[in-house]
């Protein structure tokens, strides 16, 4: 068994045997099929997160009792919601020997208030579980929903994770927060923190600070209910597909989107995506070429022909009333006429046809197809720094990762989620876990783009579990002021070290010593 550091196996024994007492025999994993089922799945060396175990929590209570009991035994926890988050760690933790503290099976909805717009879900609730309450009441709101949707919705909120929709920045649709804190105590944020106040997950503006936010890729404390707010389900939807026909044409797709964005005509962040990325979806590259080395040009100009791709695809979604939205829908054409961009037909959707995408909240997987790509055992990561709406700015960063792609030979899949203030290049690198050549060029890359980003004066909005010290130096303003203030906030609040030492780069103390 792999054992955490400050702690052996003598004293794991110690806390299972604890939990055993605590939740029964069901609910403790601590053999080493246990520990491997919480691994990584798409990590080329999965020793370095071997988690010692798992234990299940079904309530607050509980999580209150196991944090308590870690901190008597010392042993570190590593919270997952349902372990999905594949890309970036899935459920395993930075600290080789963590026990997996696992909220799969606190899977309740407390709440969906179709009146004020809103649901109350814990951890453990996934986006088809959701899905399947709101379809039971009509759809009178919708959810949205990432590119992967097998999920907890809370944990993809607490994570910055992103959809498609008018309310795709699922951070910010947070309000209010049960979180029990390392110590073993429960807190509830904002107007929840007065007993039975009924504006617990409306509004942000209560008294004092505002902490939902704090509890957001974090290790100080563990979420156990989350309110978040949800779209009233609109009368009508218009969508619009369009294409760029050479790789170069990204500065004039984030010129043609930014202003649209800023000014609400459209009311989502719109991406452009590379063809890459489409056809990772469609089959594994051995469908369109069983070459070695990079994808050849003449290659991915062949697949954009067939299925009608330009070099970047876009597709623009506006939601409202249908004589609202279709007034939008000519200033949008205008605009993007103005930048020579060609606009097809509209497609239209009104309540009461059949409700059948994602951009309609709709929850699919099939988006995990693309790790494929290379063949043998599939992987992915992501690497996302975010920037200014910039076009000449993202245009550099995009040639900048492109180049360093080529040299290391990596399929270049990019994509540009463009916002009115921000825009996120998310490039997803694409590798095959049984090929060691492939993973040492892969963590080349993958530093060279920290390296490269940081030099641009960009940072990651997240990053998998292998590289979160390296992103964290990164954001090193004043002698790394936020990072030492995170460290004292983490001592404060957890002055045992014990939950998630090393998320985001967030260490106790005795770990820095």
């Amino acid at each position: 068994m792999t054992t955490p550091r400050f702690s052996d196996s003598a004293a794991l024994a110690r806390f299972f045997d604890s939990a055993r007492a605590l939740l029964g025999e069901a609910r403790v994993f601590d053999s080493a099929s246990d520990g491997a089922t919480y691994a990584d799945q798409m990590a080329f060396d999965t020793s370095r997160h071997q988690p010692s175990g798992a234990v299940a929590a079904t309530s607050a209570e509980e999580v209150g009792s196991l944090l308590r009991l870690a901190a008597q035994h010392g042993v570190p926890l590593w919270p997952i919601s349902r372990g999905k988050n594949f890309g970036y760690g899935g459920s395993a933790p930075v600290q080789a020997g963590a026990v997996v503290l696992d909220l799969s099976r606190m899977n309740r909805i407390l709440e969906i208030n179709e009146t004020l717009g809103y649901c109350v879900v814990e951890p453990g609730v996934g986006f088809y579980d959701l899905y399947d309450a709101l379809a039971e009441r009509g759809h009178k709101l919708w959810m949205s929903v990432p590119g992967n949707a097998w999920g907890s919705v809370a944990g993809n909120a607490l994570e910055r994770g992103v959809g498609p929709q008018p309310y795709g920045d699922h951070a910010a649709q947070i309000c209010g927060l049960e979180v029990v804190l390392p110590t073993g105590e429960t807190v509830r944020t904002g107007a929840g923190a007065m007993a039975d106040n009924p504006a617990f997950h409306v509004t942000r503006n209560s008294y004092g600070p505002g902490w939902d936010q704090l509890f957001c890729q974090s290790n100080f404390g563990v979420v156990t209910r989350l309110g978040l707010w949800l779209m009233p389900a609109p009368p009508a939807t218009m969508s619009l597909s369009l294409q760029l026909p050479e790789a170069d044409d990204i500065e004039r797709g984030i010129a043609a989107f930014q202003p649209l964005r800023l000014r609400g005509l459209i009311d989502h962040d719109a991406a452009w995506v590379s063809y890459v990325g489409i056809a990772s979806y469609i089959g594994p590259r051995t469908m369109f070429w069983d070459g070695e080395g990079l994808l050849p040009e003449s290659v991915g100009a062949q697949i954009r022909r067939d299925f009608g791709l330009g070099w970047w695809n876009a597709e623009v979604n506006l939601y409202g009333e249908e004589a609202v939205i279709a007034a939008k829908a000519k200033a949008v054409e205008v605009e993007l006429r103005d930048k020579g961009i060609a606009a097809g037909e509209w497609t239209v959707w009104r309540e009461g046809d059949p409700i059948t995408a994602s951009k309609r909240g709709i929850p699919a997987t099939r988006d995990m197809m693309m790790i494929d790509w290379l063949g043998g055992r599939g992987g992915h990561l992501g690497f996302s720094p975010v920037m200014p709406s910039d076009p000449k700015l993202a245009a550099a960063q995009f040639r900048r990762t492109r180049a360093r792609y080529d040299e290391f030979g990596i399929d270049y899949y990019g994509a540009f989620g463009v916002g009115g203030r921000q825009t996120v290049a998310v490039n997803e690198i694409l590798y095959n876990r049984d090929d060691p050549d492939q993973q040492a060029r892969v963590g080349a890359l993958f530093e060279a783009l920290i390296a490269d980003t940081h030099a641009a004066g960009f940072g990651e909005y997240r990053t998998h579990i292998d590289y979160m010290d390296a992103v964290a130096a990164t954001f090193d303003w004043n002698d790394g002021a936020m990072a030492q203030l995170n460290a004292r906030v983490k001592d404060m609040l957890d002055p045992a070290g014990i939950l998630a030492p090393g998320k985001q780069g967030i260490w106790p103390a005795r770990y820095l010593a």
